[in-house]
């Protein structure tokens, strides 16, 4: 907790101004670096993280990285929740995330991408993202449990902020809302890959007579019919009940196909 004398104080700072933090503060000496080096996977490969929190969510992110072969080092302050995850993960230490000499003598630096989990002490959360930038982390991403601490965590400079509740809520809310609607992955700005079932006016119609593109916005991409998925579906295909249709467009769009 050296690196600021009172944590509320820096915040409070922070809120007052309208930018993220820059190189140029004293409080976070983050090194340069270009746009597309942090984020185009081509010109540099996000194959090392470090990840802090080994909580369910922490834990999942990291055990799920390893198993498609990336280099992760994980860590948490509990000595005992790290003995029981050392079976699992090859490179696990307990150390405090909000020590920043304990953070550079565990090699932080040299991983491109941070992910902060410490989902029960923000502050901890907050002062940990701080501290993987100035260590000179390229690129932060942060778990936030609130609103409140995603937009305060962005204006500290993490790159990305995620709220796993919130965003589970939603999906769940879409998915009672819409009977018809079985799962989707959200793109961006409300855009993003639906499975739904097909409503009863599609059956019986091949997807030129359905008309989705032209009337809804939706591309089909594949269905999915018992066992069998029939990718790229031709504009002959004809829909059946119960057929699973894999659809690219607004999810609002997918769900106006329910009225």
């Amino acid at each position: 907790m050296a690196l600021f004398t009172n944590l509320r104080d820096f915040i409070a700072r922070r809120l007052s101004g309208a930018s993220p933090l820059a190189a140029s503060e004293p409080a976070v000496n983050r090194r340069p670096r270009e746009l597309h080096e942090a984020h185009d996977p081509f010109l540099q490969p996000a194959n090392e993280f470090v990840v802090i929190g080994l909580g369910r969510f922490g834990t999942s992110v990291a055990t799920t990285l390893v198993e498609h072969g990336r280099n992760v080092l994980a860590i948490d302050a509990d000595q005992s929740r790290v003995q029981h995850l050392s079976s699992i993960l090859p490179h696990v230490v307990a150390l405090d995330a909000t020590n920043i000499d304990a953070l550079h003598q565990a090699g932080v630096e040299n991983f491109d991408t941070g992910l902060v989990c410490i989902g029960t002490d923000f502050e901890s959360n907050l002062l940990a993202a701080v501290l993987l930038q100035q260590l000179g982390v390229k690129r932060v991403i942060a778990k936030a449990r609130t609103r409140t601490q995603r937009d305060i965590l962005l204006r500290v400079g993490a790159d990305e902020v995620i709220l796993p509740e919130h965003e589970a809520g939603i999906r769940l809310g879409r998915k009672l809302s819409a009977g018809h609607l079985i799962d989707y992955l959200e793109v961006s700005n409300d855009v993003g890959v639906v499975e739904l079932l097909a409503p009863p006016s599609l059956w019986d119609h091949n997807l030129s007579e359905s008309s989705l593109r032209q009337r809804y916005g939706l591309t089909v991409m594949a269905v999915r019919r018992g066992d069998d998925l029939i990718v790229s579906p031709s504009a002959t295909f004809r829909i059946e009940e119960n057929d699973l249709l894999v659809v690219l467009g607004r999810i609002e769009d997918a769900e106006r196909l329910r009225q």
